[in-house]
């Protein structure tokens, strides 16, 4: 808490906010008046006494006023509030700075504001007693002989000055009564600055989980540290109390902890909130569980947020935490104006009962409690008993346990666990806001697998003997090779499962029909081609030359002396040429029926037994008159089908609801200065455009009226936030179900922009130092913009999240994606290289051009291609349910990122394939598509198992149990295999592998057989030319050869051979 003291050059640093001041006296005065006997003791004065400055984090009703009221925190102050005057007992530095609220507050109140200056070696007795005649004084002239006194009685006094006090205070004759219930309900409800600094205050907080807190956990179990909880406690404060230290734009001197963190684990658990870190190691060994709990302050407010943590967590603990998240999501649920603050805990209880009953017993007796200058509101809690009403602008620290859960373990420190989840809660107008949700507390999140045999060790652990190194290696080998080999063991027997479902679920779809491609018919005629109703309308012939008529869309050719006019859509095309005496021609060719490529326009169709002029040629002496007369037809033909293109387009679209704009009385949540993608049309300088959330959806506008798109909430299939890390932009992305237009385009994709720092070219091209106070000073600008918009973005995303979060959006299940960089990875979508990344639901690449959005959950497979040994990358094609739809295919993909693809796609539940070349997707489709039952028949997508064809070809050999390095006939077989295959399907690194050397075919080769080989290979290069025949046989080769084998009796090693060379 910002406390004034020191010298009298710091003490004029510190202004009060008299706005502020008189805003808060005003509620002071009027709910002191309202609530006078209910929750004031029917006091007629209050006496609030601040004690001296404590190193001690503490929480006082005293301080709360004071920072409350003026803005900082006054120890060692008397303040005493009359219904006429207000009196401060302080030191002179105080007073000097209190003197400015004297006038505010006789505007705001009516009252008198008193002074009363006590120097250094005065107890202050003379004082207090002109005080209490005052309060005498006021008392008789309203009638009562004994004042009803107003005191805070739960602070103890401290320091000479307030035990002085506390003394008289009991000897005179007045009649005392506890003010705290109406300090606590005048407390309660936030206004928006102190909403905004608790939202600050949850943001540091919730930034400290996960960008320090959660990453160093993660560090200390992946490297088997011992660090115990103390520590982890002490690094953790260091880091709220510096917020630049996690990319945190707020400032260290309005920053400080709540209370110090708490880190617990080993089976000692205490959910109270004066919980303490203790000295033990961190005990992360399987199904051990891990507590972490940290708050900070900003400005004084407090916020909170406690997650829980699960190593290789069993059925029970699983289980514990599923219902306790579920609780926790339902008590916050609860939190809405007009409820009762019990409602939050009996919602929270009536979960457990119905989900696991046996854990009743030990739910924690309270949900929380309000959270605001205090860290514990009193009169907030929100136990099962506390009828108080809830209002919006109250905060709440929504905090909800299981303690001291028991399971059988052999471990000690196992046996009992407990589970802690808080986040930070703003009761809105609507909904509840989480303001600490960028921590997550979801499963996926908080549960940790590293014992991925899915057993406890049988065996205990041997013991480390200090100089030895045999049981270091042995903890190793268990770290590392075991590790691997039993995650990939598990990934492979998912992907087994995956695609026996796969092949069950594409079964299913195509003997119903299978979903259908969006069958586009040739395209309508937007109108008869009328150009004049009648001859009145021709416009009069000039000079008897080719004239165009831009307002009628017509050219008029003089033909046999008259002007004959044609409309512009009835010209296919027309050209100029010049010979060698300076004659130009101009030839215009025009549409008629029958002529090859000619368009399915229904004016062709209408006469067709008329004779159509199909070609036109005229010839000139003015080779600048003819210029402008091709010019002008082909310039009017361009705009024309523009248009019309544009129509036929309009006419596909699904028709949107009409957008509600907000009311006056609600200003719509707002994004400035953006720039849009695809851009408007035009030839006009490109303009920035706000986008603004209205009541049904969204508005983008321009400073031009006509420059305005509509985006509906219920047209909204997928909507994206990316902040700028690596990249030159910040955005909003919305993937739409259905087509609109943006100007003259089409999308169904739609981004807003803005550039996060400006592209700076210095003028001398010289290097410049990295000490270089300019270099410095610009970095730090571009780094504050960037964070600035972060937080402007994130701002905007939380609301329209909390606007997506009530009742009438819920059919839609919007919610903003964030895409997840630790698992994206490099790739050619389309023509340029590009970072793909997944989402939650998608993957995406938001940056290039055009766009890539998939939706998982269209996926029917995914298959890797050129995946061998020797290749530097590799390509992945993206099979769609819908079979009519062309494949998405992501090419040049390092191999480095093969792993961490095939995890992700594990983890996800998209069942991949392996093959070493690229395959023929459009035709493998149009064979699936044709004899569906056949494809089903025949294995469904198991010919694309490579492991499965690599086994067939072991068990076709004799049956071996280890691998013999001599063998090499194993090796020249699978060239031979290779080199039939690439004839077979499309490759785009034949050239790479070709290249490769051959050491047995470089040495002893005679020219008969360098012979046959040129031939072979200009048989290869000729494939396009064979037979009919030719090419049926190596397609069905390249099917057969991929096909999932009978299993043999008596075959070899489950695993193909193939494995054990890599």
């Amino acid at each position: 808490m910002a406390n004034v003291k020191g010298n009298s050059s710091n003490a004029n640093s510190y202004t009060i906010n008299l706005e502020s001041f008189s805003k808060r006296l005003k509620m002071l005065y009027s709910h002191w008046s309202e609530f006078k006997d209910d929750l004031w003791g029917g006091c007629e004065v209050i006496a609030v006494a601040t004690p001296p400055p404590s190193e001690d984090l503490r929480y006082l009703k005293s301080s709360a006023l004071n920072i409350w009221l003026i803005g900082y925190e006054f120890p060692d102050t008397i303040m005493v509030f009359m219904k006429r005057q207000i009196h401060f007992l302080c030191s002179q530095k105080k007073v000097s700075l209190l003197e400015v609220v004297k006038k505010s507050a006789k505007e705001a109140v009516g009252v008198e504001v008193l002074m009363h200056v006590k120097g250094k070696n005065d107890d202050g007795t003379a004082l207090m007693d002109d005080i209490f005649r005052a309060v005498i004084s006021e008392s008789r002239l309203d009638g009562y002989d004994t004042p009803v006194f107003g005191h805070i009685a739960r602070e103890s006094p401290e320091g000479n000055l307030l035990e002085m006090w506390d003394e008289k205070l009991k000897n005179a004759n007045f009649q005392l009564t506890d003010v705290t219930n109406g300090f606590s309900d005048l407390f309660a409800v936030k206004d928006a600055a102190e909403i905004t600094n608790v939202k600050k205050a949850a943001y540091l907080t919730s930034s400290a989980m996960k960008y320090f807190v959660v990453p160093k956990l993660e560090k200390i179990i992946d490297e088997e540290k011992k660090v115990t909880h103390s520590s982890l406690m002490d690094d953790t404060e260091k880091v709220i109390l510096e917020p630049a230290k996690i990319k945190v734009k707020l400032k260290a001197d309005n920053v400080d902890i709540c209370y110090p963190p708490i880190f617990q684990s080993g089976g000692v658990f205490d959910l109270k909130p004066s919980a303490s870190s203790n000295d033990d190691n961190l005990f992360y060994d399987s199904t051990s569980v891990i507590i972490c709990a940290i708050g900070s302050r900003y400005n004084s407010y407090c916020s909170n947020v406690a997650r829980t943590f699960l190593i290789d967590a069993n059925a029970v603990q699983s289980k514990a935490y599923e219902v306790l998240l579920k609780a926790h999501d339902a008590a916050i649920a609860a939190l809405k104006p007009g409820n009762k603050a019990s409602d939050a805990y009996l919602a929270a209880l009536s979960i457990v009962e119905k989900e696991a009953p046996e854990l009743g017993p030990n739910l924690t007796k309270t949900a929380g409690t309000g959270i605001g200058l205090e860290f514990r509101e009193s009169g907030l809690s929100l136990n099962g008993k506390n009828d108080k009403m809830l209002k919006t602008g109250m905060i709440f620290n929504v905090s909800l346990g299981f303690q001291n859960l028991q399971i059988e373990s052999k471990n000690p420190k196992t046996q009992k666990f407990s589970v802690l989840l808080a986040d930070t809660v703003v009761i809105g107008e609507r909904a509840p806001e989480v303001t600490t949700s960028a921590s997550s507390k979801a499963v996926k999140d908080v549960a940790y697998s590293f014992n991925e045999d899915g057993e406890e060790e049988e065996t205990p652990k041997p013991k480390v003997v200090p100089n030895g190194t045999e049981s270091l290696s042995s903890k190793a080998t268990l770290r590392s090779v075991n590790h691997e080999v039993s995650k990939e063991e598990l990934r492979r027997q998912h992907q087994a499962d995956l695609a026996r479902r796969k092949n069950e679920e594409t079964a299913r779809r195509l003997a119903g029909g299978g979903p259908e491609g969006a069958n586009q018919g040739p395209m309508k005629s937007s109108g008869e081609l009328i150009a004049y109703k009648n001859v009145n309308e021709l416009p009069p012939p000039r000079d008897f030359m080719i004239q165009v008529d831009q307002k009628n869309e017509a050219i008029l050719l003089p033909i046999y002396g008259k002007m004959v006019p044609f409309h512009i859509a009835t010209v296919k095309s027309v050209s100029s040429q010049q010979d060698t005496s300076r004659t130009c021609y101009v030839r215009i060719i025009f549409n008629v029926p029958g002529a090859p490529f000619s368009q399915h326009d229904a004016n062709l169709q209408k006469f067709p037994d008329s004779i159509y002029v199909k070609e036109v040629s005229f010839h000139s002496k003015d080779p600048r008159h003819i210029s402008e007369v091709v010019q002008s037809i082909k310039t009017l033909k361009r705009q024309v089908a523009s248009r019309e293109s544009e129509k036929a387009e309009r006419a596909t679209l699904v028709t949107q609801g009409k957008l509600q704009l907000t009311g006056a009385k609600f200003k719509p949540i707002r994004l400035p200065d953006l720039w849009i993608r695809p851009v408007f049309g035009g030839r006009g300088r490109k303009l920035s455009g706000t986008l603004e959330a209205h009541t049904n959806g969204f508005r983008y506008a321009t400073s031009r009226h006509e420059e305005k798109v509509d985006i509906m909430f219920e047209n909204i299939k997928h909507a994206f936030f990316q902040p700028a890390e690596k990249e030159m932009i910040t955005l909003v992305h919305f993937h739409l179900h259905n087509h609109i237009m943006v100007g003259n385009k089409k999308t169904k994709d739609v981004q807003f922009y803005v550039e996060v720092m400006d592209v700076v070219q210095t003028i001398g091209g010289g290097k410049r130092s990295a000490y270089d106070p300019d270099e410095i000073e610009e970095e730090q600008r571009e780094r504050d913009r960037k964070n600035k918009i972060s937080l402007e973005f994130q701002n905007f995303v939380n609301r329209v999240n909390d606007l997506w979060g009530q009742p009438q959006f819920k059919p839609f299940e919007l919610e903003f994606d964030q895409p997840l960089r630790e698992l994206g990875f490099h790739g050619v979508p389309h023509k340029s290289s590009a970072f793909i990344v997944p989402t939650s639901s998608c993957l995406v690449e938001l940056i290039e051009t055009p766009f890539v959005v998939i939706t998982l959950s269209e996926i029917e497979i995914v298959n890797l291609e050129r995946v061998g040994l020797g290749q530097k990358n590799f390509d992945m094609t993206v099979v769609f349910k819908n079979f009519k739809k062309d494949v998405m295919r992501i090419d040049s993909i390092p191999t480095s990122s093969l792993d961490g693809i095939k995890e992700w796609l594990d983890t996800t539940d998209i069942k991949y394939y392996e093959s070493r070349l690229n395959l023929n997707w459009k035709q493998i489709l149009k064979t699936i598509t044709e004899d569906p039952d056949q494809f089903i028949e025949d294995g469904g997508w198991e010919f694309l198992n490579l492991e499965a064809s690599d086994s067939d070809s072991d068990n076709s050999q004799e049956s071996d149990q280890g691998y013999e390095p001599s063998d090499a006939q194993s090796d020249s077989a699978s060239e031979e295999e290779e080199d039939e295959s690439e004839s077979l399907v499309e490759s785009e690194d034949d050239e790479e592998e070709d290249s490769e050397p051959d050491s047995e075919e470089d040495e002893g080769k005679t020219w008969d057989e360098l012979e046959r080989e040129a031939s072979n290979a200009d048989r290869e290069k000729g494939n396009e030319s064979d037979s009919e025949d030719d090419r049926k046989r190596r397609k069905l080769k390249a099917f057969g050869k991929s096909r999932v084998p009978d299993r043999r009796p008596g075959s070899g090693s489950s695993l193909p051979k193939k494995a054990k060379f890599r």
